[in-house]
């Protein structure tokens, strides 16, 4: 089969030619039909990523996150799963013994900590191939869904995300949402997911106004859009105007932020006993006001990824009409042009998914 191989990260990346993989225990191989890009994957291919967050297999291994196919063989030990089946692949892999604090990893990406780097030793590969051995516990049979297709199920990766962070905030219908840094691709992707989940009321925040213009589109008037000012008091009063007093729920993705204002605003913007998720990243301590988050009774949650269990739940949204894709905008690349495609998603915009069909 054809696959792209990276040495290290920093190292080179190549299509070559290697086996199929075999099913092993616990695990299947799916034949991809198409696969998400991250926006990163070209910083992450170059090495250029924290070491402190990036850890790599040290081999030579398959890179790719989520993905979209056709299962090929079935290992010992999976019951469900059968050959033939189409399914969807999660790179977020949770190990399975009953234990109080599994390691986790990303398949194809990467792992922290000496548990989870033997779990990537065991599973190192990702989705950008032909064929892709995955463990049975990230793949999710879709093939009650034929409407969607290869690159609509793939662009799926885009609200898999943020999901987790609603579900884990505990979004409810008629509720007022804020999302801070939603001019990024997660954030414009919990707006969508908001306005699925039956938020009343979405007041998106970021600095990227003409982002923000795109995204006050979306909702017939359930969304408002704020402009962040990097000033805490003003985004804050602004927040507050916007959802017509304090939201109940925040969901905070800012990407690799190097001031905390903006995800002090949105906790500052919530109604008391608000809660506010955390799922993005930051470069610098987040100085908590502990006084306030005790008299308002603001819960602080943090959130890595999704339950898997989400997965199915998600497709459910996009099939039952209430998850908009088609606000999504795919750019499609064949598996040969990698290179091209990482171009692309680095310089995408929040509404573009860029998918590697494997068909082409």
């Amino acid at each position: 089969m054809k696959a792209w191989q990276l040495e290290r990260l920093g190292g080179a990346l190549s299509l070559n030619d290697i086996p199929v993989p075999q099913a092993r225990a616990g695990g299947v191989v799916v034949r991809v039909e198409a696969s998400s890009l991250m926006s990163y994957m070209k910083a992450y291919v170059a090495g250029k990523l924290p070491n402190s967050i990036y850890h790599a297999p040290s081999q030579p291994f398959v890179p790719g996150g989520n993905g979209v196919g056709v299962v090929h063989a079935v290992g010992e030990g999976v019951w469900h799963l059968q050959a033939g089946q189409r399914v969807v692949l999660s790179s977020y892999f949770v190990a399975q013994e009953n234990v109080r604090e599994p390691a986790q990893i990303l398949l194809g990406v990467t792992a922290s900590g000496a548990i989870a780097e033997r779990m990537q030793a065991d599973w190192p590969d990702g989705t950008l191939a032909e064929y892709a051995s995955y463990p049975a516990s990230a793949v999710t049979p879709v093939d009650d869904l034929p409407l969607l297709s290869a690159v609509q199920l793939a662009m799926t990766t885009r609200c898999i995300v943020p999901f987790g962070g609603l579900l884990r905030g505990r979004l409810a219908a008629g509720e007022t949402l804020i999302v801070s840094g939603a001019t990024g691709a997660y954030g414009t992707g919990a707006v969508l997911l908001a306005l699925a989940m039956g938020a009343s009321r979405i007041v998106a925040i970021g600095r990227n106004a003409r982002t923000l213009e795109a995204i006050a589109t979306l909702g017939r008037g359930r969304v408002v859009t704020v402009t962040a000012s990097g000033d805490v008091a003003a985004d804050t009063h602004a927040l507050r105007d916007a959802a017509h007093g304090g939201a109940h729920m925040a969901f905070d993705m800012v990407g690799n932020a190097d001031d905390p204002s903006l995800t002090l605003a949105a906790l500052r913007a919530l109604a008391p006993g608000g809660r506010l998720v955390l799922m993005g990243s930051m470069a610098v301590p987040l100085p908590v006001p502990y006084t306030e988050v005790m008299l308002n009774g603001w819960e602080i949650l943090g959130q890595f990824m999704y339950p898997r269990e989400s997965y199915r739940r998600l497709l459910d949204l996009a099939c039952s009409g209430q998850l908009d894709l088609t606000a999504l905008r795919p750019r499609v690349y064949p598996l040969a042009a990698l290179p091209e495609a990482m171009d692309a998603a680095a310089a995408a915009t929040s509404f573009e998914c860029v998918v590697i069909d494997h068909a082409q």
